[in-house]
């Protein structure tokens, strides 16, 4: 194993397609230790050039609805399609703990061990929508590994789920045949931001029950102004379980690519993906600054309990702190 210091070393190691260098170079950018940081953007340098030619897949969906299950099996059709494939499972975060809750259970362990496949469980970390911080970050480094399919499972908390549309190419959405019930209980806004919709589960009994729910959800879909005019959301039906639909969904994928390659429309997507991820490092390089800044700490607390209190607003106390930061990072 090259040292935690040698990142040319490591970045040639990840270019070599080395699934240990691999693994290796996203603990480093996972680290959130200062010296670790850097190191990580001395790795991100070297591989950023070799970066952006994956097709790059979001998938979510409700608890319980089978996206890991139906993520190796998809995983598995592509490979056999001569593709090489990446998943980066984002697990729930312990908020006692701040681990990773299904870190140490055994998921997709058949595509786990194909050669032309890489799988990384990483905790959630509080990220908003249930995508790692550092998610984007490791997709760049699957892609310079020879990846050309990145797939992002998440977590599939709801509405704040659809983080992974910003720094995905499609975002792919997995229902239950709950039909009309479901209909109404589903929140609008990630449906709006689905790509492909499929019913999964569709064997057995309720094979008919997932027909009916498709479609229900293609009907309602009608209500909804498309995203782009160069492509109709389809709503599909599959079964993890015994794979039925499951090659059709990959057909469905390529049409999509194809589609949005067309006026370069896939293009001005991660252009707009990359401006809106420079504005969330600032975000959360201001709040780490602010956080470890020491007159900033001795006042936080005071005006934590200004607002428990309901003496001042948020909004005030966050204007105060702000101030006070500013006039200490002129001055210093």
């Amino acid at each position: 194993m090259t040292a935690p210091n040698d990142m040319n070393a490591l970045a040639e190691l990840v270019q070599s397609g080395d699934r240990r260098g691999l693994a290796q170079a996203i603990t480093v950018i996972e680290s959130t230790r200062e010296a670790h940081r850097l190191q990580a953007d001395a790795l991100l340098r070297l591989l950023l050039p070799h970066s952006g030619k994956s097709l790059r897949i979001g998938i979510s969906g409700v608890p319980g609805v089978g996206k890991s299950t139906f993520v190796e099996v998809f995983g598995l059709h592509i490979v056999e399609q001569g593709r090489r494939v990446a998943v980066l499972a984002v697990d729930p975060s312990s908020k006692i703990s701040g681990g990773s809750i299904l870190g140490d259970k055994t998921r997709m362990e058949a595509l786990g061990k194909h050669p032309s496949a890489f799988i990384r469980p990483s905790p959630a970390g509080g990220t908003l929508g249930g995508v790692a911080r550092r998610t984007r970050e490791a997709m760049i480094v699957c892609e310079a590994a020879g990846y050309d399919v990145v797939i992002v499972e998440t977590v599939g908390v709801g509405q704040s789920e659809t983080a992974v549309k910003d720094l995905t190419d499609l975002f792919l959405l997995l229902l239950l045949p709950g039909g009309g019930d479901e209909l109404q209980g589903m929140k609008k806004g990630i449906v709006e931001l689905a790509d492909i919709i499929l019913v999964n589960k569709s064997d057995g009994d309720m094979e008919a029950a997932a027909r009916h729910a498709a479609s229900d959800y293609s009907n309602a879909l009608h209500f909804l102004r498309p995203a782009s005019p160069n492509w109709t959301v389809p709503v599909g039906t599959c079964s993890a379980l015994t794979g039925a639909g499951v090659a059709e969904a990959w057909d469905t994928v390529l049409k999509y690519q194809a589609a949005m390659m067309d006026g370069d429309v896939l293009g001005r997507r991660r252009s707009d993906q990359a401006r809106n991820w420079l504005w969330s490092e600032v975000g959360d390089a201001l709040m780490i600054a602010l956080k470890s800044h020491k007159d900033i700490r001795d006042i936080s607390r005071k005006l934590e309990d200004d607002v428990a209190r309901g003496d001042i607003t948020p909004s005030m106390a966050a204007q105060r702190m702000l101030r006070m930061f500013m006039e200490r990072s002129i001055t210093s």
